[in-house]
């Protein structure tokens, strides 16, 4: 008889990866995934450390699950992922309801804790091995058949940005072999797979040595641009510092790579990005930005700001709003500094709260001035969408334009997996709606 497991998600694509990756595990003892979080044998929370208060939604996720099962068989309780591997034991000693605390270097053993696990024995496991974690999953096939799929290639930091947890959390940068995502990648293109997204903390420093050649992400782009039946390549998250010839020449070279580089810079004032630790200037990031958008003019930009840093004056917030006038970034994301226990940044001096929302408002209000524009200039223009999916409460279709915008339109079941024109109608900050018509649909 098999037994029903359920893994509530949060935070970064990585988790979403590794979420679908324990599932592919669990299989093997016979677990099946369930919609539904009332009759369980298995609850795995997988947790983000990255946002604010991020500890205590797992507390309150918890406290509400317990109620459901106030008076029914628990379930085995597991908590995953980075908080998991920040708090660990006090984790258990906190809420006695958790009986697993797993970070995201060990999920190659969650197969052995389940099988083995004996009621109010708990167990904590939270060891670094990316290695024997990437080698038993290369042995266990990748299910994943969604449109788009998430592919790790390259884990950990070695970047030290002080506001940042990911070195303590996801440890060291850890790249897989070359052949081992190639193999993993033909797998999801096997089971249907349109586009992949290549996945990693700092995914552009990828490097991969097998003594023959040094792999880069490069080498893997230009790989999967060979296969007919894939249509789309990106990747994400990449650091300013690692941003090579090679991969900017791809922006030339290749007809899959999507014409859309999520780059974070944090801040406009090499100040704020020294005290940082962020390794590169506002005049390198700039330089990038500049030579990609020379070899393809097609070409747009995402971002990532941290605002109110502590340290920074007016004249360093001016700064950063002058870059985003500059630059004109698209589909960006800003957040108010908020520290991190355990980080370089975590006890130094806030700035106030009002000065940080006033700043922030301002920042977000030009991002999504220039992601307004940009959707409004694509109204009456047909696109071409990659079409993902049914919404599930409406009676329409969804997918992704070359820029990651969201697509909703009308459209017939058959398209869910290829590219077709759709004609923009209407728009708002952060979707798109459209039309097909019959006579500029494509199945590419």
């Amino acid at each position: 008889m098999s037994k029903k497991i359920f893994i509530k998600t949060f935070g970064c694509q990585m988790n979403e990866y590794d979420s679908n990756r324990i599932y592919d595990s669990v299989k093997r003892l016979g677990f099946t995934k369930s919609k539904d979080q009332n009759n369980l044998d298995c609850f795995i929370l997988n947790t983000c450390h990255i946002r604010d208060k991020a500890k205590e939604k797992v507390y309150h996720e918890i406290g509400r699950f317990k109620k459901l099962y106030k008076k029914k068989n628990k379930p085995i309780v597991v908590v995953a992922g980075c908080v998991a591997q920040a708090e660990n034991q006090e984790m258990l000693k906190r809420e006695p309801y958790i009986d697993i605390v797993i970070g995201p270097q060990s999920y190659h053993k969650i197969n052995d804790k389940l099988k083995n696990f004996i009621k109010d024995n708990k167990i904590e496991e939270t060891e670094f091995d990316s290695v024997s974690k990437f080698n038993y999953f290369d042995n266990i096939e990748n299910q994943n058949s969604k449109v788009s799929s998430f592919l790790t290639i390259q884990e950990g930091c070695d970047k030290f940005c002080t506001f940042c947890v990911v070195p303590y959390t996801r440890g060291p940068e850890y790249s897989r072999p070359f052949n081992k995502i190639i193999s993993e990648a033909e797998n999801l293109i096997k089971n249907g797979v349109k586009e992949i997204i290549l996945l990693g903390q700092n995914v552009n420093a990828y490097s991969y040595n097998d003594k023959l050649k040094e792999y880069r992400i490069s080498d893997l782009i230009n790989k999967l641009e060979s296969y007919s039946e894939l249509k789309r390549i990106r990747y994400t998250t990449s650091h300013p510092k690692d941003m090579t010839d090679d991969l900017i020449e791809c922006y030339s070279s290749s007809k899959k790579l999507m014409p859309f580089v999520h780059l974070p810079i944090q801040s406009g004032s090499n100040k704020i990005l020294k005290l940082m630790n962020r390794k590169h200037t506002v005049e390198q990031y700039i330089e990038v930005y500049e030579r990609i958008k020379k070899i393809n003019p097609l070409v747009e930009f995402s971002s990532d700001f941290i605002i109110s840093y502590p340290g920074e004056t007016n004249e360093d917030f001016n700064d950063t709003l002058s870059l985003i006038k500059k630059l004109k970034f698209i589909n960006s994301y800003s957040f108010i500094f908020s520290p991190r226990p355990g980080t370089k940044a975590s006890n130094l001096k806030m700035i106030d709260k009002e000065i940080s929302k006033e700043r922030l408002l301002k920042i977000q209000e030009n991002l999504f001035k220039f992601q307004l524009k940009l959707n409004k200039s694509l109204i009456n223009k047909t696109i071409d969408v990659l079409v993902e999916n049914k919404m599930n409460d409406q009676n329409k279709l969804f997918g992704r334009n070359k820029y990651m915008n969201s697509v909703i339109f009308d459209g017939d079941h058959n398209f869910i997996g290829k590219n077709i024109n759709v004609k923009i109608i209407d728009v708002n900050q952060n979707s798109l709606f459209g039309k097909t018509q019959k006579n500029n649909m494509r199945a590419a």
